[in-house]
């Protein structure tokens, strides 16, 4: 049975280990082995990750009491993160996240949710509704990553 909670600090272990096991196993078919060190490499800041639990609003899923993924909302409709254990791919636990995650931006008033998504993860976006209002370049750490800034009416 999946269940879904806020995030608390005790998670940032699982959180930081889910987010670079994904991109190291999951995103390397799209992007460079330089462009998945640097992303992975976020991995490492526990504060920028402390400071997105305690000022977002963040959200984990749980099987049998392990953490298997992670979602996050910013400024009120900008949806930040969303990220699956590679194990647990394919199983409803993205798309139980998102529901919350557009539930939460809908309870507070938003309209319209935006998100800026991996080459890798635009399908599962696509695949629930999102559209593409365009298609960028975004610098992180000295090196341009191709993504999509998606929209979703809610």
């Amino acid at each position: 049975m999946i269940q879904i909670r806020e995030a608390t600090l005790e998670d940032i272990p699982y959180i930081t280990t889910i987010f670079r096991d994904s991109i190291t196993h999951v995103n390397a078919k799209d992007y460079s082995e330089k462009q998945i060190r640097v992303w992975t490499s976020g991995a490492l800041d526990i504060d920028i990750w402390k400071d997105r639990i305690m000022n977002s609003y963040f959200i984990v899923a749980e099987l049998k009491d392990t953490v298997v993924g992670f979602a996050y909302l910013t400024k009120g409709n900008y949806f930040d993160g969303l990220y699956v254990h590679k194990d647990h791919l394919r199983r409803g636990f993205g798309i139980k996240l998102m529901r919350i995650i557009e539930s939460q931006a809908l309870a507070k008033g938003y309209e319209v949710l935006k998100a800026d998504v991996s080459i890798t993860s635009l399908p599962f976006f696509e695949d629930q509704y999102y559209l593409v209002e365009k298609k960028q370049k975004k610098n992180y750490k000295g090196l341009a990553f191709e993504i999509y800034k998606v929209y979703k009416e809610l």
